[in-house]
């Protein structure tokens, strides 16, 4: 066994003294006969084959014993400070990390940070992804990960935008092949309630229906059309039954009567209605909600 291997077993002996880790005044306090430039040799093997993992506690580096359950792809050709960042990045997932997150937990200054980051980005290790709950912001996260749909917002955004007009789309095609179920199911000849049970269809119909008109550039699976049935309940013109396995059907329901003309017109959602009178600055005739309504 060479001198480096045996300072090594020497770092994880005190490692295992001091499992909430050790410093290098611990390293230089108990290997007194260990000369600087071998004990480093030995501390970077060990960093190297993930015995050992680094962490920043205020200014101060910490060696830990790595937990053998829980293994690092950190590469073996990056430098210390890469190293507490790119680990820190990790365990953040597919959902990313805070760049306010990762300096609290490496202790870094804000310069320094961004320097390591920028060369994990140049090196392909990491990479800055906007989330759509905070487009001014970043998360940060392994290169080869793909981002959480928390994260990027699904089938719905694209760059960061939602796509209004493509969910219309959709809503109105289910709501169409809904409709073309009830439709079928009427002309059964089957009673009132044989009628309703035809009429229903789950999440994987409209999925194939959908798939079969090929109007989404993207892939779409079945939660993502299961979102956008919701919005036709929630419209009114469907509704949802459960079942008893734990699923949900889905059925379009006949059009309410219409509502009465006060509902339809501005009045009777106008939030200054108590406001309006014959004289003043709100009346019936310089309203342009009524007249936009009449027109």
């Amino acid at each position: 066994m060479d001198e480096i291997a045996q300072i090594g077993f020497q770092i994880i002996a005190l490692a295992k003294d001091k499992p909430e880790g050790i410093n290098n005044d611990d390293l230089a306090e108990s290997l007194q006969s260990v000369p600087p430039e071998q004990r480093v040799q030995a501390l970077n093997k060990l960093l190297q084959e993930a015995v050992l993992e680094i962490l920043k506690k205020g200014n101060t580096l910490i060696y830990r014993l790595k937990d053998p359950g829980k293994k690092s792809s950190a590469p073996k050709d990056i430098d210390n400070e890469e190293r507490v960042i790119y680990n820190i990045v990790e365990e953040g997932g597919n959902k990313g990390i805070w760049i306010r997150d990762i300096r609290v937990k490496s202790n870094l200054v804000m310069t320094q940070l961004n320097k390591v980051l920028k060369q994990l980005e140049n090196k392909k290790l990491i990479k800055a992804v906007k989330s759509v709950n905070a487009s001014k912001k970043k998360v940060y996260m392994l290169y080869n990960l793909e981002p959480d749909r928390s994260i990027t917002g699904g089938a719905w955004y694209q760059d960061q935008d939602f796509e209004a007009e493509f969910v219309d789309v959709l809503n109105q095609q289910c709501l169409r092949f809904l409709r073309q179920k009830r439709e079928v199911a009427k002309g059964s000849g089957e009673g009132p309630l044989a009628v309703q049970k035809l009429s229903e269809c789950s999440v994987a119909d409209v999925h194939r229906f959908i798939s079969d008109l090929g109007i989404s550039k993207i892939s779409l699976d079945e939660d993502d059309l299961e979102t956008i049935l919701k919005t036709v309940v929630y419209d009114g013109k469907a509704e949802r039954v459960a079942q008893i396995s734990g699923g949900f059907l889905y059925r379009a329901i006949e059009t309410p009567i219409a509502a009465p003309g006060l509902v339809q017109m501005p009045c009777g959602i106008c939030p200054v209605v108590k406001n309006c009178a014959d004289c003043g600055e709100i009346t019936p005739k310089l309203c342009t909600y009524i007249s936009e309504w009449l027109d």
